[in-house]
């Protein structure tokens, strides 16, 4: 199994505890509201605490296709939330398992930056193409962007 990382941030104007609320504890509820795609999220396993897997559904261009999310830890006082993408029709068939690492800390002007550290765990010998990990990346901050756009468009959130 060979292993990629990357590490990046995403900059907010929301404050920390509200943004961490919206990505680690209300996303199941948001994300099908703001990805289209995404046609719900259910828990398979567990009570939403480190152990739980999630089951996110999707539907594009009339093909149904699920990813396993699988939380590994939670730190509500430091604002941090850890998964991986461990199975699932959505889940590239290279990838054995694609680990995040994500806090939230304070930014400028009352903001946020979001820090993400990624790790995929390839199959056997593959490599990482850079479509696998472009497409990846380019799902994660679209997931961002559209959580930090619900908050900015539901300011009693």
């Amino acid at each position: 199994m060979g292993v990629f990382a990357f590490e990046d941030d995403f900059v907010s104007t929301i404050a920390p505890p509200k943004l961490y609320k919206a990505l680690a504890k209300d996303a199941d509820v948001i994300v099908p509201k703001v990805i289209p795609v995404i046609q719900g999220v259910e828990i398979v396993e567990g009570n939403g605490g480190p152990g739980t897997i999630k089951k996110l559904t999707a539907v594009e261009d009339g093909k149904t296709s699920f990813i396993l999310h699988k939380v590994e830890a939670v730190d509500e006082a430091n604002l941090g939330y850890n998964y991986s993408l461990v199975g699932g029709t959505g889940l590239d068939e290279s990838l054995e398992k694609v680990e995040f690492v994500t806090s939230v800390v304070a930014g400028s002007d009352g903001g946020s930056i979001v820090k993400i550290s990624v790790k995929y765990h390839t199959k056997g010998d593959a490599t990482l193409s850079d479509a696998v990990r472009e497409e990846t990346k380019g799902k994660g901050t679209g997931l961002l962007k559209a959580i930090e756009g619900y908050v900015l468009a539901n300011p009693d959130y």
